[in-house]
């Protein structure tokens, strides 16, 4: 079995593409590269072939959304990891020898990134990832080098490999078996915090996430939509009470999830004066969608949900720390609240 595979998932996205994929395939030897096609109607397949036939293809005849493409092509690929790499990514010489050389020296780690930084701004971590994924009490996602909307320059103050909650999906080493026995990306998820809640099933499950700083990616961003649409304002918050129902222990989600509701409706106002009441509206359609499927959410919750002491959750507020407190960098941060 081949150790490591490399694989995009791919949809009309020639122009990227023709950008990041040759330093992917320059960088990746000699791990097989595949791109996975998920029904584009645009020539990118056949320019991907025409100029990169060491790539493996998979096509796909329609579009099965960033989830249900992975979930689809990762039983096809035989290999023990697998990064799951996004399309606007430029990717470094040796970016995977330290990722790979770090989930063989420990087995418990099941899922890692690699240091994610801004392609536009090579000096500044990127919004999706950073140097590594944390959530607070109340599910509230930041990094190492970006908390909210203030993103940090990388002055290696953060280049430790430490357990962290959540690796980005733009860029995820993950061992394969464990992604397929855990059941893949959530598809319900559609967008945004599917990567999170694989990790919240990782760490369940008894296993750790981490980061090997030594790896250096660029990341374009932009996200699946733009942060000015209502329906990522829409994702973000149905999404975050979605994580909660799956994965919190109940005994805890009997008073986060009441209190994450109330500090929603806060946001309500907050989005509604700062970004337009289509935003506002948007964070109440996510709660009437998480009550709709409610039951739905609920069936997939894990049997090990648990509170373990390792699991490196802030056990504080990130808004309050961030919007009273003014901590906007994570070094300022309370730190006896991680584990």
């Amino acid at each position: 079995m081949e150790k490591l595979s490399v694989v995009l998932l791919n949809y009309n996205g020639r122009a990227h593409l023709e950008t990041f994929l040759p330093s992917v395939v320059a960088h990746s030897q000699p791990h097989t590269v595949y791109l996975v096609d998920n029904g584009s109607t645009d020539d990118s397949l056949q320019w991907v072939k025409a100029n990169f036939p060491s790539v493996k293809t998979i096509a796909f005849s329609q579009n099965h959304g960033f989830c249900g493409g992975y979930n689809k092509a990762l039983p096809l690929i035989e290999s023990e990891y697998v990064v799951l790499l996004n399309t606007d990514v430029e990717v470094t010489k040796g970016w995977i020898h330290a990722p790979l050389q770090l989930l063989e020296q420990n087995r418990t780690i099941k899922a890692l990134q690699p240091k994610i930084l801004d392609y536009k701004k090579k000096d500044t971590f990127e919004y999706a990832g950073a140097a590594g994924g944390y959530i607070d009490w109340m599910g509230y996602p930041f990094c190492r080098g970006r908390i909210f909307e203030t993103l940090e320059k990388d002055n290696g103050q953060y280049n430790t490999n430490t357990p962290i909650f959540w690796a980005s999906g733009s860029c995820l080493f993950v061992h394969r078996k464990t992604y397929l026995k855990l059941g893949g990306l959530d598809e319900d998820f559609f967008a945004h915090m599917e990567e999170i809640d694989l990790c919240w099933r990782i760490w369940n499950a008894g296993f750790q996430v981490s980061v090997a700083t030594e790896s250096i990616v660029f990341h374009l961003g932009g996200g699946t939509l733009d942060k000015s649409k209502p329906k990522k304002t829409y994702l973000n918050f149905r999404n975050g009470l979605s994580l909660l129902i799956k994965n919190e222990t109940i005994g805890h989600l009997l008073w986060k999830f009441p209190l994450r509701l109330a500090l929603d409706w806060v946001a309500v106002f907050k989005f509604s004066v700062q970004s337009g009441p289509q935003h506002g509206l948007a964070i109440l359609h996510a709660h009437l969608s998480t009550f709709w499927y409610m039951r739905r959410t609920w069936a997939k919750r894990s049997k090990k949900s648990q509170s373990l002491p390792n699991i490196p959750i802030y056990r504080g507020f990130i808004t309050w720390q961030y919007f009273v407190k003014g901590r906007k960098v994570f070094a300022n941060l309370n730190r006896k609240n991680l584990p």
